[in-house]
């Protein structure tokens, strides 16, 4: 089982992802925005942080980056998922680090196996 941090604005398919995830065993929580993600990881390590670059994707790409540089993300493995009509997007984010960044349909396909294969598990 892995703590899994998932950064999102939106509810709905934050809360798709955490029930699939939640049902693969690991043990979830929802941040909606870096000062909540921050909280979180001062509370206690994540095993991987999954970051919505659907939607301020930059300002996503920078917080994790700045988080990372803090030395916040510990050991923490980073996948990101964005909208498939902004590709840029990806090599934007695996250029500043993140581990993985997969279009929003694979997430909401394989989420869980994706967590898993970063996690170790």
């Amino acid at each position: 089982m892995a703590r899994v941090l998932v950064l999102t604005a939106d509810l709905l398919f934050g809360s798709n992802v955490r029930g699939a995830l939640a049902a693969a065993g690991h043990e979830v929580e929802l941040a909606g925005g870096e000062d909540a993600l921050r909280q979180a990881l001062i509370g206690a390590p994540a095993d991987v942080i999954v970051a919505d670059l659907t939607s301020e994707e930059l300002e996503r790409v920078q917080s994790v980056r700045e988080l990372r540089e803090e030395g916040l993300l510990g050991d923490a493995r980073v996948l990101g998922y964005y909208s498939h009509v902004e590709p840029g997007v990806r090599e934007l984010a695996e250029g500043d680090g993140f581990d993985l960044v997969v279009p929003r349909s694979r997430m909401a396909r394989e989420g869980a196996a994706l967590v898993d294969g970063l996690a170790g598990g």
